[in-house]
């Protein structure tokens, strides 16, 4: 499973942002999706994840201003951000768990600035 994800950039505190992440290679084996952020001097975190069948769960410090959502019919996975705050700043990942190895993407910077 190869994942590419796009979008992030830089935005000003209270701003908004989007990301991508379309999976590719073996789909099938692929069961939920997440992203997860490194911000630096940070360990990697769990931001969202959403199951294939559509469940979804938060971290408390993005709840009720990120939407994590797939699309199963374009093996994509997506993560609306919202009311972004500096401490928002992070490289982000998107995340596929499988049977093996996670699969993992390569990583897209998120800059919020004050």
């Amino acid at each position: 499973v190869q994942l590419q994800a796009s979008g992030g950039g830089s935005v000003q505190s209270g701003g908004s942002l989007g990301l991508s992440c379309v999976a590719s290679g073996n789909i099938f084996s692929i069961g939920a999706m997440a992203w997860y952020r490194q911000a630096p001097g940070k360990q990697r975190e769990l931001v969202a994840s959403v199951a294939n069948g559509g469940r979804t769960t938060y971290a408390d410090s993005v709840k009720g201003r990120f939407t994590i959502s797939r699309d199963n019919a374009k093996n994509t996975v997506y993560l609306q951000m919202n009311s972004l705050e500096p401490e928002d700043t992070a490289v982000y990942y998107c995340n596929a768990k499988r049977i093996g190895p996670d699969a993992w993407g390569q990583g897209t910077q998120v800059t919020v600035s004050s």
